[in-house]
């Protein structure tokens, strides 16, 4: 059996090593997009870069024989879930979705969901003049392009370097999750953060920044995160995906 994990979570990493090596005759390749730089590798084989589209995907899967497809993707990585499924649909192979739960506000929290990133940046002057922005290097055009966004203080944090068009008023944290909740209350200290802006990625390498905003009383601007595709079978973590590969459905 070969199955191909399209990876790139955490998540992704810990399905590989469940599934590689407990069967004989078990094949695993995660496939990784290739936007950082030194990603974590999984076990098994791994293939770096797109497949140009869902055709291109379908084909990868007919040529190497691809017999189970799971999308253990990021939840905002749409445009791959979405070539997944119409892949899926071409070839036959089965496909599961891997999507880890969102987070979910407590008492105190102070959350403003929006659809997008332009619907985060349409928000924020009303909500504060520093801002910590942790939706990640891609997309950080929506929050440039008028008086209001140009007068406002951003501190980005990112794996890799952003690359222009860029927040004229910026500081970029290069860092990696997990990160510790002492550690998150010291940066909105340090930094003066009087708003965050994150997406529901959920997950706990990245929540501690949310309790910190709780506790100092920080407003949230919270991306919402798209639909899982209607129609394809969806679990909640590894172990559960693992046992949908070997066929406990």
């Amino acid at each position: 059996m070969h199955v191909l994990v399209l990876g790139g979570t955490a998540e992704a990493r810990r399905l590989a090593a469940l599934l590689v090596g407990s069967a004989p005759d078990l094949r695993v390749t995660s496939s990784l997009a290739g936007r950082v730089a030194a990603p974590r590798l999984p076990a098994g084989e791994v293939r770096i870069g797109g497949f140009g589209g869902a055709d291109g995907l379908a084909a990868w899967l007919v040529r190497e024989r691809v017999d189970v497809l799971v999308d253990a993707t990021h939840p905002f990585a749409e445009r791959m879930s979405t070539n997944a499924v119409g892949a899926a649909a071409a070839t036959g192979v089965p496909l599961v979705v891997l999507r880890r739960p969102g987070w979910q506000p407590v008492d105190g929290d102070d959350w403003h969901p929006v659809d997008s990133l332009a619907g985060a940046a349409a928000l924020l002057p009303t909500l504060g003049a520093r801002v910590f922005l942790t939706t990640g290097r891609m997309g950080l055009a929506a929050f440039t392009g008028t008086a209001e966004l140009d007068r406002l203080w951003f501190l980005v944090r990112s794996v890799d370097p952003p690359q222009p068009p860029v927040p004229p008023r910026m500081h970029v944290l290069l860092d990696r999750g997990p990160f510790a909740l002492d550690d998150e209350r010291a940066l909105l200290a340090a930094h003066r953060v009087d708003v965050l802006v994150t997406k529901d990625s959920g997950g706990p390498a990245t929540a501690p920044k949310l309790t910190a905003a709780r506790e100092a009383r920080v407003p949230v601007v919270i991306v919402r995160r798209p639909p899982v595709p209607a129609g394809v079978p969806m679990v909640t973590g590894p172990e559960e995906a693992a046992r949908w590969v070997r066929g406990e459905r």
